[in-house]
């Protein structure tokens, strides 16, 4: 018959080591498992926190619509207020044009259109849908800062390239409209960015807050939302690799940009200071779409037209 192992036995010894180590071992893994999912929580938190810090959140597309909310209505709004024969910014015009040839007429179309286009992006992006109300307010300090930096460029350029004398009006603002038999002058900097398809020579205040608005607007749909990326697409598909073709396209863009504010019969006399301006402001912007999103883009060059305008 079997007797019972004696624990000082050296038999006993030899079975029970096995079965401690593989405790231990279990122990072990158990206790580098819990400390791996703790790492990966903390790792997965601190990527949340990164995620939705300001920078990443503002250039959202989502969170682009919601900036730039205020100015669709701003402009939409107003010309309805002001009839809609009233004067339009020359970039709302175009796209207009292209939806009326295409058989789109409706009038809040292109409003719609750049509202589920911003939705779209922000779908293929993959990104979370949210919005945080406080990124607002530090997106329209950021858009402030930046115009004024573009103002401080503005200044930088003319002081490196001083203005011909016929271009420097009575009161030494600078006027593209100084060398025209009108009545009025309106300075260099008003025009700078803006491209202008009005039919009357004086705007009243409310007017030209409007037009600013849709300056910010659907110039930065044009140029920047729809051309930028349709450019770089056809670049690459010439072979030109990815950085260079979206480098070419910011440059092509910015040029196509600057001669749009000469087309048409209200467009401003072609001269080459006030085409280097806006060909580097065009870069500018392209700048701040690729690397901070539409919204930053629109805002600023919005807030820079009514920076100029009124100050």
């Amino acid at each position: 018959m079997n007797e019972p192992m004696d624990e000082h036995n050296p038999d006993f010894d030899t079975f029970q080591d096995p079965l401690l180590r593989h405790a231990e071992l279990d122990d072990s893994f158990d206790s580098e498992s819990v400390k791996s999912e703790e790492s990966t929580e903390s790792t997965e938190s601190s990527g949340i926190v990164q995620a939705d810090s300001y920078w990443s959140i503002s250039r959202m597309p989502l969170t682009s619509l919601v900036f730039t909310l205020p100015l669709v209505l701003a402009y939409e709004g107003g010309v309805l207020l002001m009839g809609r024969s009233s004067p339009r910014n020359g970039a709302d015009v175009w796209l207009r044009q292209l939806l009326d040839s295409m058989g789109f007429g409706d009038y809040f179309l292109l409003p719609t259109l750049t509202i589920l286009g911003l939705l779209a992006w922000h779908h293929v992006e993959h990104d979370r849908w949210f919005f945080r109300p406080h990124v607002f307010f530090g997106m329209l300090l950021e858009c402030l800062l930046l115009a004024f930096l573009l103002v401080a460029v503005a200044r930088l350029q003319q002081s490196l390239w001083p203005v011909s004398p016929e271009l420097i009006d009575t009161q030494g603002a600078i006027s593209v409209h100084a060398a025209r038999p009108l009545p009025h002058r309106l300075p260099f900097a008003e025009r700078l960015l803006t491209v202008a398809v009005e039919n009357e020579p004086q705007r009243g205040i409310f007017s030209r807050v409007v037009g600013f608005c849709g300056a910010g607007l659907y110039e930065e749909v044009l140029f920047r939302l729809l051309f930028l990326p349709i450019f770089a697409w056809i670049l690459m598909r010439i072979g030109l690799r990815s950085d260079g073709a979206w480098m070419w396209s910011c440059l092509l863009t910015s040029l196509l940009f600057s001669t749009a504010h000469y087309i048409g019969p209200m467009g401003d006399s072609f001269d080459l200071y006030s085409f280097t301006f806006r060909t580097v402001a065009g870069i500018f912007f392209s700048t701040l779409f690729l690397s901070r999103g539409f919204g930053i883009a629109a805002g600023s060059h919005a807030a820079y037209d009514m920076i100029v305008g009124f100050l």
